[in-house]
């Protein structure tokens, strides 16, 4: 069976490579999407990624997921520390997610220490810069092996 995976990022990640190069890296997000597709490619998985500075239509991919994919990846940007709507559609999902954050929001300002998604998501990685992007899709495959073996 060949894994999918549906990768979203949030809020002015579309501005990575230009916005605050010290805190996120950069690399583009264009750059970024290639990394992740190559090494899910690598790995014998799909992913299919998506960005929007909109949180509707992040709760539409969100929902969309649910029947369509094995695993999800987020990087909800602001949205991480705001977001009930996007943790009401992550509840729907009965999958592998990992929240992902290129920068360690934990090494931030207070605000951004509260992550909305951190109690309902398999796991979370933050501070790894776009190299954090390959360890999900690694631990996205790793939960999928292990659920697939537990059967």
């Amino acid at each position: 069976m060949k894994y999918k995976i549906r990768v979203i990022h949030g809020p002015n990640l579309n501005m990575l490579g230009n916005r605050e190069p010290d805190k996120y890296g950069t690399s583009t997000l264009d750059e970024i999407n290639a990394t992740i597709e190559s090494h899910a490619t690598k790995t014998g998985i799909t992913a299919h990624t998506f960005q929007s500075n909109h949180e509707g239509e992040i709760v539409d991919k969100i929902q969309q997921a649910h029947d369509s994919y094995d695993g999800l990846i987020i990087n909800p940007a602001a949205y991480t520390h705001t977001s009930i709507a996007i943790r009401d559609a992550i509840l729907l999902l009965e999958m592998p997610i990992v929240e992902i954050h290129l920068s360690n929001i934990y090494k931030r300002e207070v605000f951004r220490h509260k992550s909305m998604l951190c109690d309902i998501v398999t796991g979370q990685i933050a501070g790894f810069g776009a190299y954090g992007y390959v360890m999900a899709v690694d631990a996205i495959i790793n939960s999928l092996q292990l659920i697939k073996n537990s059967r």
